[in-house]
């Protein structure tokens, strides 16, 4: 039985709803996807694009991939951070997508998934996942090295036409940057907070030190 965070819940419904939709109203799409040269007009659609799927298949794997590890990770980070690190990897999947690959429309939670899946491997890395529907166990790491490597090859080759491969790539490179950055901040105000519960030196004491 998988289990549920709030946040996980929430982006579960938010692209089923958005699909549902996208099926009587496929017009809309082109207001909601990604497009690199019309971006400056729809700044929003860097949002967006990821709540968009091509088809069934695209939004179930996506979403298989949020709900077996995004629960872990929104527990480990916080409903608050794993949002942000959710969009924030997304936005990430939208540019590198423009800066390294031709600019064609994009669409889909790929580049968040992807982030999603470093971030398990990264807080888990020994974690062994079996692959669906091949039951092949593997620790979470090599997976992930895996997903990373096979994107790395059809972006260089352009194998698989039609995905944006570096849109997973930039996925996962933001997701990663924004760890590391959680990790640093939530350091940061550990060590501040060890900082004020450690009594100074007086003053009137070192004063002391230098009578006569």
């Amino acid at each position: 039985m998988f289990m549920l965070t709030p946040w996980v819940k929430r982006i579960l419904i938010a692209n089923f709803a958005v699909f549902l939709v996208m099926q009587t109203s496929p017009g809309l799409a082109r207001d909601l996807m990604f497009y690199p040269p019309a971006a400056i007009f729809r700044p929003w659609t860097l949002v967006t694009y990821m709540f968009l799927h091509a088809g069934v298949s695209h939004i179930v794997f996506n979403m298989i991939g949020v709900l077996i590890f995004g629960p872990r990770i929104e527990q480990k980070l916080g409903g608050t951070s794993f949002i942000r690190f959710y969009l924030f990897a997304g936005i990430g999947g939208a540019l590198f997508q423009t800066v390294f690959a031709t600019a064609a429309p994009m669409l889909g939670a790929s580049g968040a998934v992807y982030a999603i899946i470093i971030g398990f491997a990264y807080f888990w890395p020994r974690e062994t996942i079996v692959l669906f529907p091949i039951p092949i166990p593997m620790p979470a790491w090599l997976l992930a090295t895996g997903y990373v490597g096979l994107s790395v090859f059809n972006g260089i080759t352009g194998s698989s036409d039609g995905v944006a491969h570096f849109a997973h790539l930039g996925g996962a490179a933001f997701g990663f940057a924004f760890l590391k950055w959680w990790e640093w901040r939530r350091g940061s105000s550990k060590r501040s907070f060890q900082k004020q519960l450690t009594p100074d030196a007086s003053p009137e004491g070192d004063l002391g030190s230098l009578a006569p």
